[in-house]
């Protein structure tokens, strides 16, 4: 492996960094601003996609950015995994941006000049988190990145907002405490934290009671942002958010710097062979089992939609950690695929559930009957991300899914005693089930009921989802009276008299749009299309696509594991 010192990974962070007074600028210029925004994201996925070849040639990008005491470095590498997530996360800004025009232009938000600020802040942290070279760089961007978000959580400063935001304070700064106290314990076991593959060396003659310790509190810290359970309740009391934040939150930038963290620590930290001669994979793998059936099985209580969609990512998420968990290559490789195949479906997911606000002002599943007339596109394309969602063949989350079965399974008789790759192949198996049962009746009665003759969802109908106040996150207060009808209630709180009607389809029924883009401005269209067809894309051709290429060399270059 070659060592290129190079200034493009911090290039890649600097470009949205030195974005955000630019923007802030331009709060009178508004088509100015969306258009640096487009451009800034732009210049990033260039620079991020410029290093690509090199890395899948052999090649990692450095740079040391200074030392501030010993063991105190910040330092940038651009490896595989760093190309992994730096990749995805520049990708998808660029969607991002294109669908945040729409729709915050297509409800009229307030601040939308510190919205586009605040999210190149994030992208900037998020590639900050990407390209850290040891523990010390990483736990730096990690906390930026809640900083960053922060504002977005609370962007519409109501009080549910801003409980939300405490909420996600407390939660992600707490886990960053432990990912602190993890760092210098690693660094008191090692003298060092810097990443390398298969793990630091150091590890594996240290103290085992302290090294457990150690990545206890790693996984711990991280696991925050990766919702696994306990530490997950943040993540959809923050669908407060506009939905582009949701899909930040979900797809892009913040759950993945979560699951990245804990890669980081499995492969580069500690490492299989370290963590086999540990034990401490079982439990991690025990806990992720638990969080992705979990989580299933309360999305199918969900009647609001986000609020549904915020549980399927605390269950998908396991997934990847449960790959990594397994320690197995197929495991390795279907873990670490499902970062950006989670990323295309959940993301086109959250944009059409955001089209569907905007245009309809519907956020709850029991109103969306027949919906399918009146968008089209937009159900077509949460049919096809639903599909991948639950596994199902030509979409990306059926060939992730494929190899983290095939990883458990393969692992049974090596990794775990007494067939307990069986029982984790057989979670995987469950779960896809349960993802058919709580997203297929979305797009069934989108299509095929109408809403006069729906069939009632008792889960979700009945006193065990409980219907949700209407918002764009959140079910809010079920008991709040205080909620004006028949006028509109928005996710501000704003009154709209001139709308038709609260959410739902309006009187008379919903109106028929063509397939041609009538339902929606094209800001949003796009995306939401560009989105699916980069599931399609993933599952249909995925040894053309060049995220598995980057997988399969990241666990290609793991000490003792076959990929």
């Amino acid at each position: 492996m070659t060592d290129v010192t190079s200034l493009r990974p911090l290039l890649a962070i600097l470009v949205s960094a030195l974005a955000i007074p630019v923007i802030l600028s331009l709060k009178n210029r508004p088509n100015v601003r969306e258009g640096v925004t487009i451009t800034v994201a732009l210049a990033k996925f260039g620079i991020v996609a410029s290093m690509v070849p090199a890395v899948l040639a052999g090649d990692q990008f450095s740079l040391t950015i200074g030392q501030f005491g010993p063991g105190i470095t910040l330092a940038l590498r651009v490896d595989a995994l760093a190309i992994l997530f730096g990749l995805l996360a520049s990708l998808l800004w660029i969607v991002t941006s294109f669908y945040s025009i729409g729709y915050m232009r297509g409800l009229d938000e307030h601040a939308q000049t510190r919205y586009f600020a605040s999210f190149a802040a994030s992208l900037a942290s998020a590639i900050g988190v990407a390209f850290a070279a040891n523990l010390v760089t990483l736990f730096v961007f990690y906390e930026l990145l809640t900083v960053s978000t922060y504002p977005l959580v609370t962007h519409d400063e109501t009080d549910e907002a801003r409980r939300a935001g405490r909420k996600y304070l407390a939660y992600t700064f707490g886990g960053g405490v432990a990912v602190l106290g993890g760092t210098i314990l690693v660094f008191f076991l090692t003298g060092t934290t810097a990443f390398a593959p298969g793990g630091i060396e150091e590890l594996a003659t240290a103290d085992p009671t302290l090294a457990r310790a150690a990545f206890a509190l790693l996984a711990a810290g991280f696991g925050v942002k990766a919702a696994l359970m306990p530490a997950h309740s943040w993540l959809p009391d923050a669908m407060v958010a506009p939905t582009p934040v949701s899909g930040l939150l979900h797809a892009v930038a913040v759950v993945k710097s979560g699951v990245f963290g804990v890669a980081r620590v499995v492969l580069d930290v500690f490492g299989p062979d370290v963590l086999r001669d540990l034990g401490m994979h079982l439990p991690l793998a025990a806990i992720a089992a638990f969080t992705l059936l979990t989580a299933s099985v309360i999305a199918l209580r969900q009647d609001n939609l986000k609020r549904r969609l915020a549980y399927s990512t605390i269950s998908q998420l396991s997934y990847i950690v449960l790959g990594l968990a397994l320690l197995e290559g197929d495991a390795l490789i279907g873990g670490l695929l499902h970062i950006p195949a989670h990323a295309f479906m959940k993301l086109t997911l959250f944009f059409c559930a955001g089209a569907i606000h905007v245009e309809t002002h519907t956020d709850d599943i029991s109103d969306m009957a027949g919906i399918g007339k009146r968008m089209p596109l937009t159900m077509t394309a949460f049919g096809v991300a639903a599909a991948g969602m639950a596994g199902i063949p030509f979409v990306a989350g059926f060939v992730s899914k494929w190899y983290l079965v095939i990883g458990a399974l393969d692992g049974g008789g090596t990794v775990f005693v007494d067939g307990g790759g069986t029982v984790f192949a057989a979670v995987l198996l469950v779960s896809g089930v349960l993802n058919i049962a709580y997203f297929w009746p979305i797009v069934y009665q989108a299509f095929f009921e109408s809403p006069e003759a729906h069939d009632e969802k008792p889960l979700v109908e009945r006193g065990l989802g409980g219907t949700a106040v209407r918002t764009d996150g959140g079910d809010g207060d079920h008991s709040d009276e205080s909620v004006p009808e028949p006028e509109h209630v928005d996710h501000l709180g704003k009154r709209h008299e001139d709308v038709e009607h609260h959410g739902g389809p309006p009187e008379g029924g919903w109106d028929v749009r063509n397939w041609r883009g009538g339902e929606s401005t094209w800001f949003m269209l796009g995306p939401i299309l560009t989105a699916a067809a980069l599931s399609l894309l993933l599952g249909i051709v995925p040894n053309q696509a060049v995220f598995l290429r980057v997988v399969t060399t990241i666990v290609g270059n793991l000490p003792g594991v076959v990929a």
